[in-house]
């Protein structure tokens, strides 16, 4: 009997020790939001995809080669290339992350600040997936870890956009400084304040983007954001900090294999160079006589604004050939380029909301008579001042004096019957490396007056002949595993091509 209770004993406590082999001491049990909510700030620097469709898109730089590098500069569709499209990198690093703040400090009376500042970081991201790609998943977007939506459902551009904006509005007016201070937060170390702004600021982009499709709700809009009070001094930017382990995707891709092949686009190096523009030698480098990527040394580099030529639009790597030739350069690879040892190094900041900006759209909207504040031209002032001393936070070696900035300036006032035309170009020099918001206002505005990309029209079905890329394409995942959701969606806003018009973007 004893021994038969020896056993039993030896047994359970055996079976107590193997229960314990189940535990993981050290896999936490619950996340603190603040480290999603930093998560999914580090990932939204935009990656390489928004180099190779964006910013090609609205021809400030583009590449003359294909493979993985094709998009914009030959009106191609390639969704199926493997470089990560924003749809990927948003909704798996940024939006999951920012839902499960959300839901992880909802319900925190301590956590407030966190769980508003979570909101309105969403409604930026979600804001940029529906100007790039139309009709999204906005209301499952982020549910399948939570709420198990595996599939989620596409919600119209034209519902989305009202929610955005009351976000927006609900989370700054939340906002405490009398809460817990969100100090660890990357974008602000939770300055109230500055979070404010932030909001404020995508409430007047918001507000703005309805200028075509509803003239009355936009004014109400940027009055409401304007009252609340938004970024017009540098110091309150949102921008994202990089440094050596946590690199800046287009600063290392342009410092790695791709350093070669991308250029400056001729519509942007002359409107540069043709206005004497002092950011033009901020931004650019010639590597003079190269004949390859190779020959691109610091030895032949030169950043004279004179010697800055573009590469024309629509061109491939074999009708490169004659246009360099007849541009009087040893080869393509003799275009300016952005330079990569001082603006995009894998180090360079990558700015999200910035002065510069939220000034030009209060000269426009000052323009419309949507607000009664300040002038017109003295917001296109500040606007370029601005971004022009913006350009020492990329590199002491790209500042802009302030003798040139104020040249310029004085040189290039907002004059009557041009308004909207030099507002909306200043704000696409502004947004330069901040592809998603340059083809969203260039998009919205129609300036600068670009001349459409003739590669491959007029056969080109999916971009007629005489027209512009009007947004991306769903990601071929889309298509194959949430295919009757995606295709939902296609059925009411068009066909899922790079012509086909989001709500907003009328003609």
């Amino acid at each position: 009997m004893k021994k038969l209770i020896f056993a039993i004993l030896l047994f359970a406590s055996c079976e107590k020790g193997l229960s314990d082999l189940n535990i993981n001491g050290t896999n936490p049990t619950s996340l603190d939001p603040a480290l999603l909510l930093n998560q999914a700030i580090i990932n939204t620097s935009f990656p390489v995809k928004s180099l190779v469709f964006d910013i090609g898109i609205v021809q400030q730089m583009i590449s003359p080669n294909g493979g993985v590098v094709a998009g914009a500069n030959f009106n191609q569709d390639s969704r199926d290339i493997t470089t990560q499209p924003l749809w990927t990198a948003y909704y798996q690093s940024v939006i999951k992350n920012t839902y499960d703040a959300i839901t992880r400090s909802k319900d925190l009376p301590n956590r407030s600040n966190m769980y508003n500042m979570a909101r309105i970081y969403q409604a930026y991201i979600f804001m940029i997936l529906t100007d790039e790609y139309g009709d999204i998943p906005y209301s499952e977007g982020g549910a399948g870890l939570v709420k198990g939506a595996l599939f989620p459902k596409y919600d119209q551009q034209q519902d989305i956009y009202p929610l955005l904006i009351q976000e927006l509005t609900e989370a700054a007016a939340a906002l405490n400084t009398t809460a817990v201070i969100e100090s660890g937060d990357l974008l602000y170390a939770g300055n109230v304040a500055k979070w404010k702004k932030f909001a404020n600021s995508l409430l007047l982009r918001a507000g703005m983007r309805l200028s075509k499709v509803d003239p009355a709700q936009a004014q109400s809009i940027v009055q409401a954001a304007v009252a609340g009070g938004v970024i017009t001094a540098n110091a309150d930017n949102a921008y994202i900090r990089h440094d050596a382990n946590y690199t800046q995707p287009i600063g290392n891709t342009l410092n790695g294999g791709e350093a070669a092949n991308f250029y400056l686009a001729k519509p942007f190096v002359d409107q540069l160079k043709n206005t004497a523009d002092p950011r033009l030698t901020a931004i650019a480098i010639r590597y003079v006589g190269a004949t390859s990527g190779a020959g691109q040394t610091v030895a032949v580099g030169t950043t004279d604004p004179s010697k800055q030529i573009g590469m024309p639009i629509g061109k491939d790597n074999g009708t490169i050939v004659a246009a360099a030739a007849a541009d009087g350069l040893a080869s393509f690879y003799d275009y300016s380029q952005v330079d990569r040892r001082r603006m995009l190094k894998i180090s360079s900041p990558v700015f999200l909301v910035t002065a510069a900006q939220t000034n030009l759209l209060l000269s426009e909207a000052r323009f419309r008579g949507w607000i009664n504040t300040g002038s017109a031209a003295q917001y296109f002032a500040d606007g370029i001042s601005a971004h022009m001393d913006q350009m020492a936070v990329y590199d002491m070696n790209a500042a802009v004096s302030t003798a040139d900035r104020d040249t310029y300036i004085a040189a290039n006032p907002l004059t009557a019957g041009n308004e909207l035309e030099q507002i909306n170009t200043q704000y696409w020099i502004a947004s330069f490396l901040n592809g998603p918001e340059a083809f969203a206002n260039f998009r919205r505005s129609g300036f600068p007056a670009l001349t459409p990309n003739p590669y491959g029209q007029p056969n080109n079905p999916d971009v007629p002949n005489g027209t512009f890329i009007r947004r991306l394409t769903y990601p071929t995942s889309e298509l194959s595993v949430n295919s009757e959701n995606v295709n939902e969606a296609i059925s009411r806003q068009g066909p899922d091509k790079l012509s086909t018009r989001i709500w907003w973007d009328k003609q």
